[in-house]
């Protein structure tokens, strides 16, 4: 699993993390945080963020990354990175949009890597 962001106006990479072992859900869902908070640090409140994953999008809402994914040694530390996105989530009160990106209509999620 690995994420990134990649900025719709510019087309330039904001940031990207991984390869590391888990899920694509925890990849957006992480993905989706790691936007949120950044724009709240350079207090971009109202920049519109998309991802094409519902679930993540309910785990953002909700504030907790709902995974099925084992906790082991070999995933423990993404399990530490979700804890600390989550804590990020209960302590912020972001306003930015979160929209589902509408592959359909829009084509791949210009974030995605290609490998479909």
């Amino acid at each position: 699993m690995e994420y990134q962001a990649i900025d719709l106006q510019t087309g330039y990479r904001v940031f990207h993390y991984g390869p590391v072992h888990g899920t694509n859900n925890i990849g957006e869902f992480l993905a989706i945080v790691h936007a949120l908070a950044l724009c709240w640090n350079q207090g971009l409140h109202d920049k519109t963020i998309y991802s094409d994953s519902y679930n993540a999008i309910l785990w953002v809402q909700k504030r907790k990354c709902k995974t099925s994914l084992e906790r082991n040694p070999k995933t423990e530390p993404l399990f530490q990175i979700i804890a600390r996105a989550e804590n990020w989530l209960q302590t912020h009160n972001y306003r930015n949009p979160i929209i589902k990106w509408e592959t359909q209509k829009w084509g791949e999620v210009p974030a995605d890597f290609g490998r479909k």
